[in-house]
């Protein structure tokens, strides 16, 4: 089991730069996120969960959904089992709850993440 808690989430003015974090916990001493891909995705309100950017385990390769490539950059640091997404030159339409996600692939798809954590509220206001 892995348990998922972001944070960073709040309310920034269009242009403005967030850092979302989501910290990574397992119940054995042993646990270690370098095994897993990581995602983030995000719903809007009145829409679906949408992909966002994922990184595979050990953080050379990376992928972003388009609306958010140039602008959005996901990192991780297995010593500290966490990971990031950067968030620069934020839009009203990046509002949004924000989720990060791990599996054991790198994918576009939320079907390939088995574990997700509650999310974090992010509203970008015009």
């Amino acid at each position: 089991q892995v348990q998922l808690v972001e944070s960073g989430g709040g309310l920034v003015q269009a242009g403005g730069s967030l850092r979302l974090s989501c910290a990574a916990s397992g119940h054995t001493f042993a646990f270690a996120l370098s095994v897993y891909n990581m995602g983030w995705f995000r719903r809007a309100p009145g829409k679906e969960r949408e992909f966002v950017a994922t990184i595979n385990w050990g953080g050379d390769s990376t992928y972003y959904a388009d609306s958010v490539k140039g602008r959005f950059t996901i990192s991780r640091d297995n010593a500290k089992n966490t990971v990031y997404l950067q968030m620069n030159s934020l839009k009203p339409e990046d509002t949004a709850v924000f989720y990060c996600a791990a599996g054991s692939r790198i994918s576009y798809s939320d079907k390939d993440y088995n574990y997700w954590g509650q999310g974090t509220q992010v509203t970008v206001s015009s």
